[in-house]
């Protein structure tokens, strides 16, 4: 890799390098030499010029440099691929690759595979490439090469959808990467097949971390009445319906969302008599539901992507979660998860705890939860175990 640019570090900031955090943040910046450009590959110095790692480089953002190596030995132009490599091997040990059950599962989950700002997404056959940095978009190509050489035949098409992630303008960017995307794509995850909204759909198409956590509350469903709140397209819902669920309820403010929930519950030809997908709001309707439910689902968007939204976030958590809990019979079911990363674990779980407190209900937590394996957390960088939840029994 050509080094563009010398980032050096004010003397007091160098310790997150030493405990290889791959972040640097702009208020750790002493001074730039050379003229490195937003996306370039620099070297990160301590204020003598001593090489303490490299990475990759943007300008005006509060992370100044995305950290992809440490120490001083410079890495050669094949790493990138390398690393590719790395995650396709965890993705084939943890049973994911060539599974004929599930064709569904994150490849590159961005610091936990030591690629910063990189998320890629399998999707029978057809990846889901999202770049939010600069940088990783700028090797879009070079991934693509990559990723051609890794899977072989087994690959269809790669699809960019970085436009939305890095507010770019939608014409500069080169969509279809390689092959060509179906109009529909369908895919399956634990033989239930799912149709994947990768153009307008949220994140890039579909919830893959939720795939161990729809399991089990299929495992826990049978002969309840579940509500699955901000349903998106129905992803508990069928879990909890082939399981043998006495009714479901799928509620979301999205009329799209809802329609392809709609569709994966006909294409898996589970029984719509169950069902029913209800537009509203979460909120207003946990307020007066017609019924009390015996497990209620509560998967909302993030409330908080940054630190300063992180106390209306709390709030907003807590009163769902109230309600979810009125709402339930006794001996109900709360799955209750966040995935605001401003959120932290410890920060959530009391929020729930405060929330069982106004409810005025006897609760117990039966199991703690976050994101699959293909999903890992990068053990020096915390910030990467986004998705916490709880699983909890109301009585």
């Amino acid at each position: 890799m050509d080094i563009k640019g010398y980032i050096r570090l004010r003397p007091n900031k160098t310790r997150s390098i030493d405990r290889f955090h791959p972040w640097v943040f702009s208020g750790a910046v002493a001074s730039t030499d050379g003229d490195p450009q937003d996306g370039d590959f620099v070297a990160v110095t301590d204020l003598r010029g001593g090489i303490l790692g490299y990475g990759f480089y943007t300008a005006a953002a509060s992370i100044t440099v995305r950290m992809t190596h440490f120490g001083a030995k410079a890495p050669d132009a094949k790493w990138i691929r390398k690393r590719l490599e790395q995650a396709h091997a965890l993705r084939n040990a943890l049973g994911l690759v060539n599974n004929a059950s599930t064709s569904i599962y994150r490849l590159v989950h961005g610091e936990g595979d030591n690629l910063p700002g990189l998320i890629i997404d399998f999707y029978g056959g057809v990846i889901v490439f999202q770049a939010h940095s600069i940088s990783m978009w700028r090797h879009r190509e070079e991934i693509t090469e990559a990723l051609k050489a890794i899977y072989g035949d087994d690959l269809k098409a790669v699809y960019d959808k970085s436009a939305e992630t890095l507010h770019i303008n939608e014409e500069e960017t080169s969509f279809h990467l390689f092959g060509d995307v179906p109009d529909e794509l369908v895919a399956l995850e634990n033989d239930l097949k799912f149709r994947i909204d990768w153009d307008g759909g949220q994140k890039t198409g579909f919830f893959i971390d939720q795939r161990e956590n729809r399991a089990m509350v299929g495992r826990m469903s049978k002969g309840k009445k579940v509500l699955n709140a901000f349903s998106y397209t129905a992803g508990f819902s069928a879990y909890a319906l082939r399981a043998g669920a006495d009714l479901v309820h799928s509620v979301d403010s999205s009329e799209r969302a809802l329609e392809l929930g709609d569709e994966n519950i006909s294409n898996n030809e589970l029984d719509t008599d169950r069902h029913e997908s209800i537009q509203a709001d979460v909120k207003d309707f946990l307020k007066n539901p017609e019924i009390n439910y015996d497990a209620i689902i509560l998967d909302p968007p993030s409330f908080a992507k940054h630190p300063r939204s992180r106390h209306k976030a709390v709030q907003a958590y807590k009163r769902l979660n109230k309600l979810a809990i009125r709402n339930l019979t006794e001996g109900g079911l709360l799955f209750t998860y966040s995935c605001s990363q401003a959120v932290d674990k410890n920060v959530f779980n009391n929020t729930v705890v405060a929330a069982a407190i106004e409810a005025g209900r006897n609760v117990r937590v039966l199991y703690q939860v976050h994101q699959p394996a293909d999903h890992p957390i990068n053990i020096f960088h915390p910030e990467g175990e986004y998705l916490k939840g709880l699983v909890l029994e109301v009585g």
